[in-house]
């Protein structure tokens, strides 16, 4: 364990408190002060209160050791687009600037009664549905971006300035600053954690996304939001050794770099040194229209849930929701509905394929994350994924030509959330180890 409380991991931090080794307090001015230095060039946080952060502090160290709960004192850093009680919820958006609404989402209002220490706001792109970067800067490389629309979350997890961050995931707002970043980020099966409280973009497609340093703390958040698999999981008792792999490079390939390309090989050889069964798989053919059902699906959806901003704010809106609502993209209903039906028809089609292995690997981004931070990349190999409803984990290891991080995801049936964190486990122990790249802050 770091001597510098605010690199802790939840699992470790919460050891600390257990063992009376370390106060809340004490371990929440080493997060701020963190903040405080990395803010300027990281620029993570939308809000951030010092003093109402420490109030939380000292109140969690007044409750008796055997009324907390099993989050006690852990920083979490909360998505703008996700209200919470206390703080604004802006959304990126110059309509809702300063708007702040006197409600705790679902999801803020779990973490609450399990004692987690809400420290803030992360930065997110327009509503968490645009492209254009917020300011946030990867912390591995500040000229570059660390993915989005889940910027300030991945961002502020992978420079130590929280623990675990709640982020979303419409295309590939969760799993692309995950690799981006260099750290865990899950997407767990559709519908699995309530979404009440947050702004809504496609209510078929929308899914909390979770992000941390380590599975331990991932397994932590999904026993706190009720993730069940209905047999429980089989937790590997020699590593990888034994499991069952897919390498599926999916149908956009042909939009990979070198990074990502060698990741996918060193990933496959990694785990077959170490004893694993790995194969390479291919879609069918029926799922050649996934990643086009997709994007008919996500503007589609858009019309709805923007024009009440619309309505009163159409000169503040970026241009692609206005297209959106004004139906430039030319979708039609019935183009709709052919996507809808197309993408429920093939989600029991590939649950029946994955449900062959323990994990099928599949990529999380084209490459490393690109310079600039105009734009937060390309979702390319996370939307098809989306729009399956199956869950989703980034596990980092691997790294780019200019030495930036990249993942591998690791995907499973509809419903297998926590069978695939005991998987994860276990790649991640060999691919965080064995991939070749560790973080340098």
């Amino acid at each position: 364990m770091s001597s510098e409380p605010y690199r802790l991991t939840a699992t470790e931090v919460l050891q600390k408190f257990k063992n009376g080794d370390l106060t809340v307090v004490e371990y929440a001015t080493s997060l701020l002060d963190h903040i405080d230095e990395r803010q300027p060039i990281v620029k993570a946080w939308e809000y951030i209160d010092r003093a109402k952060v420490l109030q939380q502090a000292r109140d969690l160290d007044k409750v008796p050791k055997e009324q907390r709960g099993p989050l006690h004192g852990v920083g979490i850093a909360v998505k703008d687009v996700i209200y919470t009680k206390g703080m604004p919820t802006q959304h990126n958006s110059p309509i809702y600037k300063d708007d702040q609404v006197e409600l705790d989402a679902g999801s803020v209002i779990m973490l609450r009664a399990a004692g987690a220490l809400i420290l803030g706001k992360t930065r997110t792109t327009e509503f968490a549905a645009t492209v254009n970067g917020p300011a946030t800067t990867n912390p591995h490389d500040s000229g570059r971006t660390p993915g989005g629309s889940s910027s300030g979350s991945g961002a502020a997890v992978a420079d130590f300035q929280a623990p675990i961050s709640l982020g979303t995931q419409t295309g590939g707002s969760t799993i692309r600053p995950g690799s981006f970043n260099g750290v865990y980020a899950m997407k767990p099966t559709w519908n699995a954690i309530t979404r009440e409280g947050q702004k809504i973009y496609s209510l078929i497609l929308d899914t909390l996304g979770l992000y941390t340093r380590s599975v331990d703390d991932l397994k932590l958040l999904a026993d706190v939001f009720g993730l069940k698999d209905d047999q429980p999981p089989q937790r590997p008792s020699s590593g990888v050794k034994g499991l069952k792999f897919a390498v599926l490079k999916t149908m956009v390939w042909d939009q990979v770099g070198p990074g990502t390309r060698d990741a996918m090989s060193k990933g496959a050889q990694l785990l077959t040194f170490h004893g694993a069964d790995v194969k390479e798989i291919e879609f069918p053919t029926e799922f050649a229209k996934l990643p086009a059902w997709h994007t008919v699906i996500l503007k589609s959806d858009g019309r709805p849930s923007f024009r009440p901003e619309y309505m009163v704010g159409k000169d503040k809106l970026d241009v692609s929701l206005v297209e959106h609502v004004e139906e430039a993209h030319g979708y039609s209903r019935k183009a709709y509905t052919e996507a809808f039906d197309g993408v429920a028809a093939l989600r029991p089609k590939w649950d029946a394929i994955a449900q062959e292995y323990d994990a099928v690997i599949v990529p999380s981004v084209p490459d490393e994350a690109p310079k600039g931070i105009e734009s937060t990349g390309s979702a390319a190999f996370n939307s098809m994924w989306t729009a399956l409803h199956i869950p989703v984990i980034n596990v980092p290891g691997f790294q780019g030509e200019h030495g930036m991080p990249i993942g591998l995801s690791l995907v499973a049936p509809r419903y297998h959330d926590q069978a695939l964190l005991e998987v994860a486990k276990a790649v991640g122990e060999v691919w965080e180890k064995e991939g070749g790249w560790t973080s340098k802050l």
